[in-house]
């Protein structure tokens, strides 16, 4: 994974803050100095915190998820569209749509009716509509596709969010904090990185600043996919191989089913065979049972007999 290197920030003015009377106080544990009224960033910070925000970017990239980057200001936008564009993550460049995570379904119906608009015009039915239709209609796919085409990918909300001003992207910030979505960002000393998950101290005002770090970013999210695709290619083999060893022979299957049969009717004959031994052991205890029934029958009435004999008699009977 690429790291910065310490010249090259320099180089690239990442160091440059913001005017002392504009500073944040909550980004004094990132300022290293001030200069002519000017406060410079610590770049040791700047490193270690960008190494930190790659590397768990790379693993969200890995996981298959969706990150999000976010970066409206004129000297970000080409430079975000075109790093981001080539590693297939969404992004937005333009306006923040309100409500874009917070009211994310209507967000999709409204993708969906560009991809509607998308299919109407591969139909012959579009040829039929007047010359003022089509231009309506292809205004309204052009507005759409500006706002809402760098994010037509994105099915569901993303895993994480990477916003290059937080001042400047404020309801964005809102809406990832409401609903729990890791924060990734560059902070000025103007900012306040209380909320950010993942800061990375830089100067978010030079063109070259932001080249620098978003390279950085773009080259782990591209690192985590390659690691993905990788082992995805690796395991393809390995369930082919393993579906081939388990692949029954010519006839194997007949086999199997026919020794099953054999096995059920099998089974079957062992409950038949101890059902009726059960039966006939049954009839045996009761055949033994009978006799002595019988005997105790007639020991009794043998016994109430003798009483009657043996009994005296009352006067008056005769």
């Amino acid at each position: 994974m690429p790291k910065l290197q310490f010249q090259e920030m320099l180089d690239a003015g990442v160091h440059f803050g913001h005017l002392r009377r504009k500073w944040n106080p909550a980004m004094a544990p990132y300022i290293f100095m001030e200069r002519n009224g000017i406060h410079i960033i610590d770049l040791h910070k700047t490193a270690v915190k960008a190494e930190e925000a790659a590397a768990a970017l790379k693993q969200i990239a890995k996981s298959g998820r969706k990150i999000l980057f976010v970066a409206t200001k004129k000297q970000a936008k080409e430079i975000v569209a075109d790093k981001i564009s080539a590693v297939n993550m969404p992004y937005v460049v333009e306006r923040w749509p309100g409500g874009m995570l917070t009211n994310f379904p209507t967000i999709r119906k409204a993708v969906k009716k560009m991809t509607s608009i998308d299919r109407l015009m591969g139909e012959q039915s579009w040829e039929s509509l007047s010359k003022r239709e089509k231009l309506q209609i292809g205004r309204q796919r052009a507005k759409m596709e500006k706002t809402l085409g760098s994010i037509a990918d994105l099915n569901r909300l993303p895993a994480a969010m990477f916003v290059v001003d937080v001042m400047k992207e404020h309801i964005a910030v809102k809406e990832a904090i409401r609903l729990n979505i890791p924060i990734f960002a560059m902070v000025d000393t103007n900012s306040n990185p209380k909320n950010i998950d993942y800061v990375i101290p830089a100067n978010d005002d030079s063109s070259k600043s932001i080249e620098l770090i978003m390279g950085v970013m773009a080259d782990a999210v591209k690192e985590g996919l390659s690691e993905r695709k990788a082992e995805k290619d690796s395991e393809a083999p390995k369930e082919k191989g393993a579906a081939k060893g388990q692949a029954p022979k010519k006839g194997e299957g007949r086999a199997r089913v026919k020794a099953r049969k054999e096995e059920s009717e099998g089974v079957e004959e062992t409950a038949k065979v101890e059902k009726a031994a059960k039966v006939e052991k049954t009839e045996k205890v009761e055949e033994v049972k009978e006799p002595a029934k019988a005997e105790k029958k007639d020991a009794v009435e043998k016994k109430e007999q003798v009483d009657e004999k043996t009994a005296p008699k009352v006067e008056g009977e005769e």
